[in-house]
């Protein structure tokens, strides 16, 4: 499909508002079903091989590995939180074998202290990063790993469930900011452990901040008891050489300058249920480079030739000038069709040479 070879450098150049050979392509993930479809074979969690052919015959300029606890998409098994619960919490237990038990979808563990005492934090923390290294022989030149993290508000939220996090955020607000450190302390070890791992170029922070009304608590709540870990995050990235993209979904408009503050390179994926990418575009694109917006909904429900022109549309207004990178507007679930999504990367690959010319 592509005529270009991997190069992150195209990232880079997006990031620093100048134009590349191409506008980038991002996703923070794609289902391993659509990563099948694509490739016309099975690609799974554990085969690297096929992982890399899809990311670099679908245009992307990296592969994104993950560091921490849970993984971006869909709450799975593969995550390593999921596996403490079933391997750990679960253990000789009638659940341990039950068929999604593991979910944090499911069940909060973490209700008072004893229940954070009783948690198996060192387990937790015991991060596999043997991705990293065995990918380095598959990589072509050129292509680069992005390490995604981040997760600490969601991951607190959905250890503690989410109505108990709410109510102890007015209530026991310290109780809430011990169990954000303890986590937070686990996914910013895991980013350290990875510094010095060849071909680490980026780090994708990944953590839903917001409804599609408005940020998920208050404001203020995030600066007290979140932004200080991703401020951390922002920091070691920066004296690393390492650049930090960040995705949340939801309506962000009030937390888009705490974002901005954390060092954030790339804003993703302007959620297009809820925001207009060209108004962040007006508004703060010169401070951020901005990526994804193309619409789920007409991935699942749209055709081909919806998908090409929305994708052409973004091209024209955003890319002139660097600073977008085009992906979908939240990840590429197992209910796109792969038909559009195919759309959308072929059409980006096509149009989004630069200079940009879409009549």
């Amino acid at each position: 499909m592509r005529d270009s070879k991997p190069d992150f450098n195209r990232i880079v150049a997006a990031i620093q508002h100048r134009e590349p050979d191409r506008v980038p392509l991002v996703e923070a993930t794609v289902d391993y079903e659509i990563m099948s479809q694509f490739l016309g074979r099975t690609v799974t969690g554990e085969n690297l091989v096929a992982q890399v052919e899809f990311w670099s015959e679908a245009g992307y300029d990296y592969i994104p590995l993950t560091v921490g606890m849970m993984q971006p998409g869909r709450v799975t098994e593969e995550s390593e939180i999921s596996k403490v619960i079933r391997d750990v919490m679960l253990k000789d237990t009638a659940d341990q074998e039950m068929d999604g038990a593991w979910s944090l979808e499911r069940r909060a563990w973490i209700h008072t202290e004893e229940d954070f005492q009783a948690f198996p934090w060192r387990e937790a923390a015991r991060l596999d990063l043997s991705k990293f290294h065995q990918v380095q022989a598959y990589l072509p030149d050129g292509m680069k790993i992005i390490a995604m993290s981040g997760k600490i508000i969601t991951l607190t939220w959905m250890l503690m469930g989410f109505e108990n996090f709410c109510v102890s955020l007015k209530l026991k607000p310290e109780f809430v900011s011990r169990v954000v450190e303890r986590v937070a302390q686990i996914q910013l070890d895991g980013l350290r452990a990875i510094l010095g791992i060849p071909n680490v170029a980026a780090v994708w922070a990944v953590d839903d901040l917001a409804f599609g009304f408005g940020p998920i608590i208050q404001p203020q709540a995030f600066r007290d008891h979140m932004f200080p870990s991703y401020k951390e995050f922002g920091k070691i990235c920066h004296e690393n050489g390492l650049h930090l993209l960040f995705h949340t979904d939801g309506q962000i408009w009030d937390l888009i300058e705490d974002i901005i503050s954390l060092r954030v390179d790339v804003l993703h994926p302007i959620d297009p249920t809820c925001m207009d990418i060209d108004e962040v575009k007006r508004k703060v694109g010169d401070r951020l480079c901005i990526a994804g917006n193309i619409s789920n909904e007409l991935l699942m429900m749209g055709t081909p030739d919806e998908v090409a022109e929305l994708t052409k549309r973004r091209l024209k207004v955003l890319a002139p000038g660097g600073g977008y990178c085009l992906g979908s507007g939240n990840s590429v679930p197992h209910w796109a069709k792969v038909e559009n999504y195919r759309a959308m990367v072929e059409t980006a690959l096509k149009y989004g040479r630069y200079p940009i010319d879409i009549a």
